[in-house]
């Protein structure tokens, strides 16, 4: 890990990185994680410093490389989103995330082209209209909803007041205007659908959460072992269990 010094460093000791020990019950930022050396993750934080799954890149048979590698490609302009929902798309897929520094994964333009390209879930809510109009919806909606609020479009709000709009989207409390043409709760799966494909599925991200990548034609060795690592992956820098801890402490999680 990084010196002492490098970083501002949570006292585990006090459990202060646990959510319910904070004083608003939140999750710690995520700059307590140690400096990424090794590759990239998005903001160059997290568990696994010393951890770049491109370097098995040569293991992987050469249409998956070829897939995988092509995520990496620069991105281009949006081509389904008007120019006057692009900020407001950015500030929900990098508050939803995690991302308020580069590097970040571009979840905005993975979501903008599965769109351009039509290539949408394969079902409909019956409650709900298209996909497509979903999204403009509630971009515009958020749009209204931090108006109404903050007298300020959405990607304008500070990050708490991003978070607040989030956080109510989510629970579906947001109502209204553009939300009055939504199921508010669908439309959350919806867009949250979209954003974690968009995200999970780059290799920023796989560096960030350990992920090994694509194991053809190389095949897993540790199938039947629980809470071990193969061989071309890396430890944590951090050995608590977030979903021990989660069980451990129900009352405190609302669980």
């Amino acid at each position: 890990m990084p010196a002492e010094s490098d970083e501002k460093r949570i006292d585990k000791d006090k459990g202060e990185h646990l959510p319910h020990l904070r004083a608003d019950g939140a999750p710690p930022r995520a700059s307590w994680l140690p400096r990424q050396r090794r590759g990239i993750t998005p903001q160059m934080i997290g568990r696994y410093p010393d951890y770049d799954v491109l370097e098995d890149a040569d293991s992987w048979d050469a249409v998956t490389r070829g897939v995988v590698l092509a995520r990496l490609d620069p991105v281009g302009p949006l081509r389904f989103f008007e120019p006057s929902e692009e900020a407001s798309l950015r500030a929900l897929c990098d508050v939803t995330t995690g991302q308020d520094e580069d590097p970040r994964v571009p979840v905005a333009e993975s979501v903008d082209a599965k769109l351009a390209d039509g290539k949408l879930d394969g079902f409909q809510y019956v409650d709900m209209p298209d996909d497509r109009d979903t999204w403009h919806l509630v971009l515009a909606g958020l749009d209204e909803s931090a108006h109404e609020r903050f007298q300020v479009a959405f990607a304008q709000c500070g990050i708490d007041e991003q978070e607040q709009l989030v956080s109510d989207f989510a629970a579906g409390h947001l109502s209204g205007g553009s939300w009055s043409q939504l199921n508010v709760s669908r439309a959350w799966s919806v867009c949250m659908r979209a954003i974690l494909s968009g995200f999970y599925s780059h290799p920023w991200a796989w560096n960030e959460i350990g992920f090994g990548g694509p194991a053809y034609p190389r095949g897993y060795m540790r199938t039947g072992a629980l809470n071990s690592t193969e061989p071309s992956e890396s430890r944590g820098a951090t050995t608590e269990d977030p979903v021990g801890t989660v069980r451990a402490e129900p009352k405190e999680f609302g669980v």
